[in-house]
């Protein structure tokens, strides 16, 4: 894995409504310029006035499929982080709603190696989809069972907007 200094130089949005949850978040991207909100507003305030290289968005309690939609109004990419919404249905929302990537909470202490390789994705101008298929396929697999089989994936892992 590469040094946690590859974050250096980049602006990322974290937003949860979990103190603890975002401390974490803070320790795993040491050396990000990491911006830091625990509510809806702010985040929007956030989204609409800054300049940012990722979002990583919670579900729940911060209406994080609704700071989704106003991330993508800016082209900005953003990544979805749940734990209690680690469904099939949300996974493929975020999927539909052209969210990057898609990270459960539990893997949180991955969570520097998991945003490392969605930067190497979004500099070859691609999302996170495949390699998260990858990654944790097996994970959501035994989550969902045959719904994990069911996902619709992007046809195409470039980015397109």
């Amino acid at each position: 894995m590469e040094p946690k200094g590859t974050f250096e130089g980049k602006k990322i949005l974290a937003v949860d409504d979990e103190r603890d949850v975002l401390e974490v978040i803070a320790e795993q991207l040491e050396g990000a310029h990491l911006i830091t909100a625990s509510d809806f507003e702010t985040a929007k305030q956030v989204i609409e006035s800054e300049p940012l290289d990722l979002v990583i968005l919670d579900i729940m309690g911060v209406k994080g499929f609704d700071l989704l939609d106003l991330a993508r109004e800016r082209q900005l990419p953003a990544v979805m982080l749940t734990a209690h919404s680690v469904t099939a249905r949300s996974f493929q929302r975020a999927i539909d709603k052209k969210a990057v990537s898609f990270l459960p909470k539990e893997e949180l202490s991955r969570l520097d190696e998991l945003i490392l390789e969605i930067f190497e994705e979004l500099a070859r101008g691609r999302t996170h989809w495949t390699k998260l298929a990858q990654r944790l396929g097996p994970t959501f697999k035994r989550l969902w069972g045959e719904t994990w089989e069911q996902i619709k994936f992007p046809q195409d892992p470039n980015i397109s907007w």
